[in-house]
């Protein structure tokens, strides 16, 4: 089995330095190898392998709570409802639990009087 190293950073840091060109942040570089096959299969699926890999990786982080919404926009170069839109494409959705909802009623019903 031939393999071969293939860099995926350049999707994500290219994107993010354009929208910030004075940035002083550090891009990490990530090499994933896979079986020349493997590859093959998944580029001619994918079209585009760095970036769809990229971005399985935002939705992992941002569904297993390493990552926030506004990291995973930073990552992939999206704005505010794009990235909304990438996460809901994605089923990683918004992390709100029962106890969150109780503790934003207590909080309307603090901060909003109630109408008669």
């Amino acid at each position: 089995m031939n393999r071969r190293s293939k860099t995926c950073n350049q999707v994500g840091s290219e994107s993010f330095q354009k929208r910030f060109p004075d940035s002083k942040i550090n891009i990490m570089s990530i090499t994933i190898e896979l079986p020349d096959e493997i590859e093959h299969q998944l580029s001619q699926q994918w079209k585009n392998l760095p970036r769809r890999t990229l971005e399985a990786l935002a939705a992992e982080g941002y569904r297993t709570g390493a990552l926030t919404r506004g990291q995973v926009g930073e990552m992939l170069g999206l704005d505010f409802w794009e990235t909304e839109a990438f996460l809901k494409e994605r089923e990683a959705y918004l992390h709100y639990s029962a106890y969150d909802l109780e503790l934003d009623h207590q909080t309307h019903d603090r901060v909003l009087p109630k109408r008669s």
